[in-house]
């Protein structure tokens, strides 16, 4: 099963070798795995890569509910899932991505962008009407157990996320895009992290859904701008969103984890029954939350001034430019009409005349 044309062969373990034929090989990882269900003896190890684990049924209105906590054993399901993502990330940049590049000609720079905003994936959020009834982000804490999509979310997210490191080798990223993308993979690693770890579920989704809604119109401006270089209204359109998402961010934040955590009665630390509700811990996750948010908006101002002394450059340097063609067409006019002249001069004049200028 080959992902990669294969114009070259290279050696074996190779830099370009293992560039090449990294799906391959990791997809080999997925099909041991997988074998292991089909044997009694490893059907228990196996299950763990494959499905999520630390399952507990509950009795509720509606019957048996299965609901699900977190443990050490997720690691090795977002391990399969990481491999899961490597090997979708190879077809769709093989037979999809690719393709595309070729066709719209585009440099290397806009290349990597392209890739990035291609591969970019919306999930489809359920938030059981946290965003309608925003009481229930912080009632009942600590948020323990969690139904099967929304662990199954965080885990891919997470699986995601991870792969998009080594993503940076395989996709032979520039350096100078390196760092940017170092510091987008590792703000959702540790945010989603934090999130599923201190039990704070479902305030992540909430904020996972209004982050994910402002990237994706990001990512469609960006597609649009590469297609043709006139689309850039779309630009406008996400800048109104992306603020706006900076500010519901800060404020479902405070009145979470600022208020409500704080007027909750499950305070104090209690590993075992998961409760992270102190104040050390909120003022981190406030200062964490603000932090970013903070720095995102300096960015983006930054952004936006950039390109706004961009535009006022290119005005002025077009103001300048708009004078001097009648100018110059002047002097060509006035330099035809002056040649003009000498020729009727010169056709005009008497035979004496032209015969004293020949000697």
């Amino acid at each position: 099963m080959a992902f990669r044309r294969r114009n070259k062969s290279y050696p074996f373990f190779s830099q370009e070798f293992l560039i090449q034929n990294h799906a391959d090989i990791v997809f080999s990882f997925v099909i041991f795995i997988l074998i292991g269900l089909m044997f009694e003896a490893t059907a228990k190890t196996a299950i763990l890569f494959i499905q999520p684990q630390y399952n507990v049924t509950t009795l509720s209105p509606e019957g048996e509910v299965t609901l699900y906590h977190y443990g050490w054993k997720d690691s090795a399901t977002i391990l399969f899932y990481f491999f899961i993502t490597i090997i979708l990330h190879a077809v769709v940049q093989e037979y999809l991505l690719d393709k595309v590049n070729r066709r719209l000609h585009l440099s290397k720079s806009k290349n990597t962008k392209f890739n990035e905003s291609g591969m970019w994936s919306f999930y489809i959020l359920i938030t059981e009407g946290y965003l309608l009834h925003p009481s229930s982000l912080w009632e009942n804490y600590p948020h323990v157990n969690l139904r099967f999509q929304v662990k199954f979310f965080y885990l891919t997210q997470l699986a995601y996320w991870l792969h998009a490191l080594p993503e940076l080798y395989f996709q032979k990223v520039r350096k100078e895009e390196i760092s940017r993308q170092l510091q987008y993979i590792c703000l959702y690693l540790l945010h989603i992290s934090a999130a599923y770890l201190l039990n704070l579920s479902r305030v992540g989704l909430v904020l996972l859904f209004l982050q994910y809604l402002s990237e994706l119109g990001f990512h469609i401006a960006r597609l649009f701008y590469f297609t043709d270089e006139n689309h850039q209204k779309m630009f406008d359109l996400w800048a109104v969103s992306f603020v706006f998402t900076r500010m519901a961010t800060l404020t479902l934040m405070f009145l979470a984890v600022g208020f409500g955590l704080a007027r909750s009665e499950n305070q104090g630390l209690d590993l075992e029954m998961g409760n992270f509700n102190t104040v050390l811990i909120r003022m981190t996750v406030l200062l964490l939350v603000c932090l970013t948010q903070s720095w995102l908006l300096w960015k983006f101002i930054r952004f936006q001034l950039r390109r706004w002394r961009e535009f006022r450059h290119e005005q002025a340097v077009r103001k300048k430019a708009a004078p001097k063609q009648p100018l110059r067409t002047l002097k060509r006019d006035s330099l035809g009409h002056h040649e003009n002249g000498v020729l009727k001069a010169e056709n005009g004049a008497s035979p004496r005349t032209k015969k004293l200028k020949s000697t």
